[in-house]
């Protein structure tokens, strides 16, 4: 078994920890200070009572799965006996830089240097180590330890031990991890994620359907079929002669745009961010907030006993 520390205690970090944590691991989780530990405990307690309320672990676990965790605030002590480390700061290419720099010059040779970037390159970041072939990519989508899939992203010289032991990590961890073999801008989710979020700004600008009926296409149709059959499934089933002739003229009618639309540009612009600071494309309530987070969770937790039928 790897020896973990996750460095970041934010929303991914103490995520990705619960999801080891769960997996009887006992990862240290790096905080800069102790509040941000501090946070990262409540936000810990309050999952893990959910998972229990849920049926996902028994109540005589919850504890241990807790007590399973370490924090720290110091990074030398985070590090000294890890043997794989996810770095989960903030997504800003010089930090992630200098701190695996950092890690580089620390850390013994057999140490896993990951990064739970969402889009930035495995390369660029390991741009100032002398050992890049440590580096990888492990993409966890939030939240992480409700949503089973990770990307492991190569570097370009990311080495094939590297992606191996990676592997073999997230599997312990009841993930499902997948290869992204080139250092492509976006990865695999997020290329598909916004091509549908592209169509849907052209769609809305266009006029041809507000935001609610466009958001309710997908939930009602095809996020339906989603869980069980992605694009290549989807279109074997569907019949490639259909999908094809509709290619081939539905394509040239799709957006190509190479930039945000004016409406989402424009709430930015207000400071209007969504959820956050309570406004965006919708207006977020505190109740509203409630409302589709736990809605979300409720789904996520569902396709999580699914899952565990099917094993």
């Amino acid at each position: 078994m790897e020896e973990l520390s996750v460095l970041g205690a934010g929303t991914m970090g103490h995520s990705i920890a619960i999801s080891a944590a769960l997996a009887g691991m006992t990862p240290v989780v790096y905080g800069i200070n102790e509040l941000d530990l501090q946070r990262a405990q409540q936000n810990v307690r309050e999952k893990l009572n959910v998972l229990t309320a849920e049926g996902l672990i028994q109540s005589d676990e919850t504890e241990a799965v807790r007590n399973r965790l370490r924090y720290t605030d110091s990074l030398q002590e985070a590090i000294e006996n890890a043997t794989f480390i996810i770095e989960a700061i903030p997504e800003n290419l010089t930090l992630k830089q200098n701190l695996f720099h950092k890690l580089d010059e620390k850390c013994a040779e057999g140490v896993i240097l990951a990064s739970n970037t969402s889009g930035l390159s495995p390369t660029e970041i390991a741009l100032r180590t002398t050992k890049a072939e440590r580096t990888v990519v492990t993409h966890f989508w939030n939240p992480a330890h409700l949503i089973p899939l990770v990307e492991v992203i190569r570097g370009q010289r990311t080495s094939e031990q590297t992606v191996e032991r990676t592997f073999q990590l997230l599997h312990f961890m009841k993930k499902k991890p997948i290869e992204v073999k080139k250092d492509i801008l976006g990865s695999i989710v997020n290329r598909l994620q916004y091509a549908l979020f592209r169509e849907a700004q052209h769609i809305l600008a266009l006029g041809a359907a507000s935001k609610e009926d466009i958001d309710a296409a997908v939930v009602y149709s095809i996020g339906r079929r989603l869980p069980v059959t992605g694009p290549f499934l989807t279109a074997d089933m569907g019949g490639l002669d259909v999908f094809d002739t509709i290619s081939e003229y539905l394509f040239t009618d799709l957006s190509k745009a190479d930039h945000s639309y004016d409406e989402i540009r424009a709430l930015v612009q207000e400071g209007k961010y969504g959820q956050k600071t309570g406004e965006g494309f919708y207006v977020w309530t505190e109740s509203f907030t409630k409302e589709m987070n736990q809605k979300r969770e409720q789904m996520l937790i569902h396709f999580l006993k699914e899952d565990d039928k099917l094993q």
